[in-house]
């Protein structure tokens, strides 16, 4: 008979191993329930440097559990003050407003002489401070962060170099200025336009020159200043201009008919989307000659502030060959339908007619930087000559030109016609410095390129 071998029992592990192996594991979830994810706070400044008041925000999180405590410190030397600070409500693990947290805050203060007399001019420290929420299960975790400023106190130093500043009312200038140390930004001042200045080609250390525009509205030399603003806030302004000319007054009437509006209006409002294409034909066309119209200009501004710092152009601006000027620089149209004034506008460029669809050449070198339908310029060429300066060709019928394309004095861009808020066929030439729209006759004439510019700035030959 076979003999029948039985194996021995699996043997117990005594009851203290198992507590002791709970325990371990209890005591592991407990201390990374402790430490969990630490608070973060990341400090934001609205300028590099400290002036007389410069705004900052501390943002804090901790979307985990909660915030406990934050705090923003300001630290000088051996002074420190505390600008902020706030505690959250407790939210532990046996509280009753478990699951009720803070996960993010902020913290904003105003630093600066204005509001902390004892500050000098060096090094200062931003201190935030974060910690979580705590309880029986989450231990503290302070988070320290720092962010160290320059305090500037004094206005930054401008020194006019160029001399015998001639400016009309709705003109265009340059001028030529040093600056010191810590400068961010600075150009001309006009009224409430700015022209902001490029390094002058060729200039030394700190040297900056400035292709400026007058407001058409603007007829207050006091309000053309040179400005020099360093990165903390702090400003300085000069008067430079020698001889300021007011432009006279010009005006006139056009009469809106249904024929027009019929034209211009669906044609406008089909190619422009998000249009408000709701009301009258005539309530359109108010929008588009009011709303659409400051649109358009903000996109050519905008188009301004990404200008190549370099000189595209030579010479003076060439007019549209065989063309009458029909209609002139700032003028101020009265607009009649039905034999009452319904809107006033100003006409910033110079029109410009010939024959239908005649060639439309380039006023002077430059890169194309738009090509495409323009809302009230209807079919438009832009073209950037360096430092802010734009010409912009207007009711086109036919564009030969695309973005991007280098093109010479005297190339053809397209077409002259009537798209747009044009009533025939014509070539609407308007002249930005810096987003700013000023007289084209001025950059037609040699003479005024020679003794306003040349003399200023070195142009190419």
């Amino acid at each position: 008979m076979p003999t029948l071998t039985l194996g021995k029992a699996p043997r117990r592990r005594p009851r203290w191993v198992v507590v002791v192996a709970l325990l371990v594991a209890a005591y592991g979830v407990w201390g990374a329930l402790r430490r969990g994810p630490a608070p973060s706070a990341v400090i934001e400044s609205e300028r590099p440097a400290v002036g007389q008041a410069t705004k900052v925000v501390v943002r804090f999180a901790e979307p985990s559990g909660g915030l406990g405590t934050v705090r923003l410190e300001l630290v000088q030397g051996e002074k420190s003050v505390v600008l902020g600070e706030q505690q959250f409500p407790r939210a532990g693990s046996f509280s009753p407003t478990r699951g009720r947290f803070t996960a993010r805050a902020e913290l904003s203060a105003t630093v600066g002489r204005v509001s902390q007399e004892w500050l000098k001019e060096g090094e200062v420290v931003l201190r935030a401070t974060a910690d979580r929420m705590t309880g029986p299960l989450r231990a503290k975790a302070p988070v320290v962060v720092e962010k160290r400023m320059q305090v500037r106190l004094r206005p930054p130093r401008l020194e006019l170099e160029s001399r015998q500043h001639y400016v009309r009312e709705g003109g265009a200038g340059a001028v030529v200025f040093r600056v010191g140390d810590g400068v961010a930004r600075s150009g001309v001042r006009a009224g409430g336009v700015e022209s902001l200045s490029y390094p002058a080609p060729g200039g030394g250390a700190g040297e900056r020159f400035a292709l400026f525009a007058i407001p058409w509205e603007l007829d207050d030399s006091g309000q053309v200043r040179l400005f020099a603003e360093d990165d903390a806030g702090n400003r300085v302004e000069l008067p430079f201009v020698d001889l300021f000319k007011k432009a006279p007054p010009r005006a006139d009437t056009l009469e809106l008919t249904e024929v027009f509006l019929e034209k211009v209006v669906p044609a406008i409002a089909s190619a422009t989307p998000g249009f408000d294409a709701s009301g009258s034909l005539l309530d359109q066309y108010l929008r588009i000659n009011g709303e659409l119209r400051r649109s358009v200009l903000a996109q050519i501004a905008a188009l301004a502030r990404d200008s190549e710092p370099r000189f595209l152009w030579r010479g003076a601006f060439q007019q549209m060959p065989n063309t009458q000027r029909q209609a002139g620089f700032a003028e101020t149209r009265t607009y009649v339908y039905q034999g009452r004034a319904v809107d006033h506008q100003t006409h910033l460029g110079l029109d410009l007619a010939s024959t239908e669809r005649a060639p439309v050449p380039a006023a002077n070198a430059g890169k194309v930087v738009f090509a495409a339908w323009l809302s009230i310029y209807g079919n438009a060429v832009i073209l950037d000559h360096g430092y802010g300066l734009l010409s912009l060709y207007g009711h086109m019928s036919t564009l030969d030109v695309k973005v991007g394309a280098v093109v010479g004095k005297g190339q053809r861009l397209g077409t002259s016609g009537s798209t747009g808020l044009a009533g025939g066929d014509h070539l609407h030439l308007e002249i930005f410095v810096q987003g700013k729209s000023v007289d084209p006759l001025e950059w037609l004439d040699e003479h005024w390129i020679r003794d306003n510019i040349a003399t200023k700035v070195r142009l190419p030959s």
